[in-house]
């Protein structure tokens, strides 16, 4: 059981793993904008377009459906019949048109948040590949340009940077390390009760 825990444990700390469950998360939160946007906005407006394209009267209301099995009901205030729309069954355009400018939306937003990683993506793999072309160089003795003593400089200085945080993480460690555990300090304080009571 303990294997397997340690198993889960370093699967669910993996940096794909946390970003699959971050994307989800976002990506839930997104869709109940849009969602929102769609329902709350977007679809009265398209009803209202079609509604008004239909001739902007009592008649025209029905047109915003595509009506396949209507019940109809009377109405008490003018005693005419109208559309039952809840037990009724047919195609709402407007929601349907919604539906198309949702999924557009969404495609429009995952593409761009794919165009920024893979932008991220090829800037990182460019720096690497400037890096071997520079180490390249200064291994055969080939004279830099001014621009590549630069980025030289700064590759240079990024790394003495990282070197020195990942030293004092290790000298943190170091310390936490030598600190003794409370197993450790109980028994020392024990150890100390026994020799007072002798």
């Amino acid at each position: 059981m303990k294997k397997w825990l340690n198993e889960f444990k370093t699967f669910i700390s993996r940096g794909s793993v946390m970003d699959l469950a971050v994307g989800t998360i976002i990506g839930g939160a997104f869709t109940a904008i849009v969602t929102a946007l769609s329902n709350g906005i977007l679809k009265p407006l398209i009803n209202t377009i079609i509604y008004y394209c239909a001739g902007g009267n009592t008649e025209a209301l029905s047109s915003m459906y595509s009506v396949l099995v209507g019940v109809y009901k009377i109405d008490e205030a003018t005693g005419s019949q109208v559309l039952d729309l809840a037990n009724s069954v047919y195609i709402d355009w407007g929601a349907f048109i919604s539906a198309i400018i949702n999924f557009i939306l969404i495609a429009i937003v995952l593409f761009l948040i794919v165009k920024a990683f893979n932008t991220v993506k090829t800037a990182n793999s460019t720096i690497t590949d400037k890096k071997k072309i520079l180490q390249v160089k200064i291994d055969k003795g080939i004279k830099l340009t001014k621009k590549e003593e630069k980025m030289k400089a700064e590759i240079e200085a990024a790394e003495a940077e990282e070197a020195a945080k990942k030293a004092e993480e290790e000298a943190k460690a170091a310390e936490e390390a030598k600190k003794p555990t409370q197993e450790e300090l109980l028994a020392e304080i024990l150890a100390e009760l026994k020799k007072k009571n002798k």
